[in-house]
């Protein structure tokens, strides 16, 4: 009787509860594809991991990714819906299906761009931040390839989606794993010291500063000189790419640049702050033509950058490691 209960409860193999589309994305050991729920209709993105290519320590991780999925749910995050482990060769992450594709991407595709436009797309990113570190998970590898968008220009959704370097954190705990993406990651990080959510608000700056003038704050020809810059703060509001950017702009930057970190602003004071406030909306228009130029070019070589990492993983023969990004 207890196996007849058991076979009748049994979950059904993913290709009868989905019919499988076209690839709308590749890791260096995963592919995403777009899929149909074939009793409701609905559309889902499905990422296929090869277990082959994981480790017991690695599938390890990728449970605690899940869960920290499954806990999450706010409109700026991108939602787990299932989870698929009863096939010997793949696991598969049913999610929701965000159409828009990669931020950069939507944002140099636009006829025109403002401050107003960058002002609002941070407001969502700190938003879905604060949600996170509220409910104990920090993110640890926030850049532009995990910002995802949905809706038109107008009522345009930012969605922050992968998270496996992510963390539960236990109340006052400090981690010390060095982990995170090199233009993006906390000088504290770099220099191997305990470190808390307060890395996450380092990685907004960074962003708001590409948002708001089209490059990185810090940039160097290899990892060790920029490095090197991140832990000496070396980076500036240069002329004429900053002229007509607001004060409050560059000072929202300014207090997330910091190498203290508990000097940095948090999640709820960048809330906060007059360049996030209903205030500011109220504000004259400052197109930013000459960073949406920029940014062109830098979405061009992040892409570049990324198939490279992405080729080198594969061509290895030793599994990926999955607690630091390349």
């Amino acid at each position: 009787m207890m196996k007849l209960l058991k076979k009748l409860k049994r979950k059904p193999q993913i290709e009868e509860v989905y019919e499988f589309g076209p690839v709308v994305g590749n890791g260096a050991f995963s592919v995403v594809r777009e899929a149909t729920n074939k009793e409701t209709k609905g559309k889902v993105a499905i990422k296929q991991i090869a277990k082959q290519h994981i480790s017991s320590n690695d599938m390890k991780r990728l449970s605690t990714e899940i869960e920290i999925m499954k806990k999450l749910k706010h409109k700026n995050i991108i939602q787990l819906i299932d989870v698929f482990d009863n096939s010997s060769s793949h696991l598969y992450l049913v999610m929701e299906l965000v159409k828009g594709g990669e931020l950069f991407d939507k944002i140099v595709s636009r006829g025109q761009y403002s401050e107003k436009d960058a002002c609002n797309i941070i407001s969502q990113i700190v938003e879905a931040v604060e949600y996170m570190h509220q409910h104990g998970v920090c993110h640890r590898d926030l850049k532009p390839e995990n910002l995802l968008c949905s809706g038109d220009d107008d009522n345009e959704l930012v969605r922050i989606a992968d998270f496996g370097l992510s963390k539960i954190f236990e109340s006052g705990e400090e981690l010390k794993t060095a982990c995170g993406t090199p233009d993006y990651v906390a000088p504290e990080v770099l220099e191997c010291k305990p470190y808390d959510m307060a890395v996450d608000l380092w990685s907004v700056g960074v962003i708001t500063y590409i948002l708001l003038c089209g490059y990185t704050p810090f940039y160097a020809e290899t990892h060790h000189e920029l490095f090197k810059k991140i832990t000496n703060l070396e980076y500036e509001f240069l002329s004429p790419e900053w002229d007509d950017i607001s004060d409050s702009g560059k000072d929202f930057i300014s207090k997330l640049l910091v190498k203290d970190p508990t000097d940095r602003m948090t999640a709820e004071q960048c809330s906060k702050h007059p360049w996030l406030n209903e205030e500011h909306q109220r504000q004259p228009l400052r197109r930013l033509d000459s960073a949406l130029i920029s940014l062109k070019g830098y979405n061009t070589t992040r892409k570049t950058s990324s198939i490279a990492v992405i080729s080198r993983e594969r061509a290895s023969s030793s599994a990926p490691n999955l607690n630091v990004a390349q």
